[in-house]
Formats: C-alpha cells, sequence, structure tokens
C-alpha cells in the first residue's frame, strides 16, 4: 500500500490516470461478478425445480402458474409464453405451418433469455484482456518518468534507481491482479451459461414436441 501512495504521488496525470483506470476496471469486474454469480445460482436453481414443475402440471394454465412461483428470473416463461401467443392474422407468421410458428417463436424467446443470461460477459472478457497491457503501460511510463527526473538530478546510483523502477513495476502487478479474477469468473460463468443453455434447449424441444402432440391428437 506504501508503494502504491508513493507512486500516485510521484506519478504524472498520466500515470494517475493509468491507476484510476485500473481501478474502475477492478471495480466494474467485481460488481458483476457477485451480481452475475447470484444470478446465474437463482436461473440454475430456477431451471431445474421451473422444469420439474412444468411437466408435472396438468395443463398449460396450471403449467404457468406453477412457473410463477418459482422461475425467478425469468429463463423459462419467456418460452411459455412465446408458444401461447396465437399468430397474428394476415402476417407471413400467420401463413407458416404451425410447426414453423412454434419453432420460430420458441428459438427468438430462447436468444432473448440466452442474452440475458450472457450479459456481463463482454465487461469480464475485456478487463480480463486489456488490464495487463494498462498496468504494463503504467509501469513502463512511470520507469521513463523515474529515469527523467534521475536524469534531472544528474547523478545515478542503485538506491535512487530501484526505488522509482521498483514502485512503477506496482503497476504491472495490478494489472495482473485486476485480470485474474476477471479471467477466472468468464470462464466459470461461461460454463454455467452454457450448462444452461442446454437445458433450455432440451427444454423448448420437449416443449414443442408436447404441443405438436397434442395438435396432432385434437
Amino acid at each position: 500500500m506504501g508503494g502504491l501512495t508513493q507512486y500516485w504521488e510521484q506519478g504524472d496525470a498520466i500515470g494517475r490516470a493509468v491507476a484510476i483506470m485500473l481501478l474502475l476496471m477492478s471495480i466494474g469486474a467485481w460488481v458483476v461478478i457477485f451480481w452475475k454469480g447470484w444470478l446465474l445460482k437463482r436461473a440454475r436453481r430456477d431451471l431445474t425445480l421451473g422444469v420439474q414443475a412444468f411437466w408435472r402440471s396438468p395443463d398449460m394454465v396450471s403449467a404457468r402458474q406453477a412457473l410463477q412461483g418459482l422461475d425467478r428470473e425469468g429463463v423459462l416463461l419467456p418460452l411459455v409464453d412465446a408458444v401461447s401467443e396465437p399468430a397474428v392474422a394476415g402476417t407471413l407468421e400467420a401463413q407458416a405451418l404451425p410447426e414453423a410458428q412454434l419453432t420460430r417463436r420458441l428459438r427468438d424467446s430462447l436468444h432473448g433469455v440466452l442474452a440475458r443470461l450472457q450479459v456481463g460477459q463482454v465487461l469480464l472478457a475485456s478487463v480480463g484482456a486489456v488490464s495487463p497491457f494498462v498496468g504494463l503501460f503504467g509501469t513502463v511510463w512511470g520507469i521513463y518518468h523515474a529515469m527523467m527526473g534521475i536524469a534531472t538530478e544528474g547523478s545515478v546510483s542503485l538506491d535512487k534507481v530501484a526505488g522509482p523502477v521498483g514502485e512503477a513495476l506496482i503497476m504491472t502487478a495490478a494489472g495482473l491482479a485486476v485480470a485474474i479474477p476477471a479471467v477466472l469468473a468468464y470462464n466459470i460463468f461461461g460454463k454455467f451459461v452454457s450448462a444452461c443453455e442446454a437445458d433450455l434447449e432440451g427444454f423448448a424441444h420437449d416443449l414443442r414436441e408436447a404441443l405438436l402432440g397434442a395438435q396432432a391428437r385434437d
């Protein structure tokens, strides 16, 4: 902490801007990590319980009512609502076969749900990829700034070089400290989103087949 304080006091506007940028990226990444971890945990639980409750229901009306109390993150209800809305008469959608209508509606709804589950992934990937280079730039600039100060004094010694250079290297460590949690979270959340996607695709397929079977029997 003392090195960071000394780096801030001795740094110029560019060095301080780099430090502020790393701080903002770290705060943004951790906010997304806590929020997204909470969201995906709820979504996974709701998805498991919701699918079970849906298929145990006697009809679509009671199935939707069961989901309203379980699907807190809205991962299943959009799919159910998509197949419940009739096609508007006089549109190209209404001219398509029932199978094609169901497929299109489920696909569009599934894409919308997955887009919500993937929110924040771009930020985590960006922070994980960019922050090491931002920290490296801060180190290079800090070393340059320190060398210019030493050159101005007109004398060079190990004591005068080691301190400023060591303080500048802190920025590289700071960049890695920001990047590593973001990269780990991105990979873990990507695995959770992929698991949710597989379950949702299975549910959408089963729902389509069940509705088409009911229409055939009618």
